[in-house]
């Protein structure tokens, strides 16, 4: 499975269907959920990619965090089967930070 940021994606489009992870920030204001179906984009400040997702997020989604979403690009759009959420540098479990 390949990886690419969203720039990537814009200077060199993949074909439908191939499967690849995308790896950015979820955009400010691009979050729209229904049920468990969800709509948002990746940015990496330069180009989006248009994520399409049904499920559980991760307890770390949000807008402006860092994501990676696995799937497959289908009508434009990337159509994933798992979403990451990534942690700052910073980040400290509660069992650590707690003791």
């Amino acid at each position: 499975m390949f990886f690419r940021a969203p720039s990537e994606l814009a200077e060199k489009p993949v074909a439908a269907g191939v499967a690849l992870r995308v790896g950015g920030l979820v955009s400010e204001g691009s979050v729209q959920r229904d049920g468990l179906n969800v709509r948002f984009e990746i940015t990496d400040l330069a180009h989006q990619v248009d994520v399409r997702f049904t499920g559980m997020l991760p307890d770390l989604f949000r807008e402006g965090q860092g994501v990676v979403a696995e799937g497959r690009i289908m009508d434009g759009r990337l159509t994933a089967s798992n979403v990451l959420a990534k942690h700052d540098e910073t980040y400290m479990p509660r069992e650590i930070a707690d003791s």
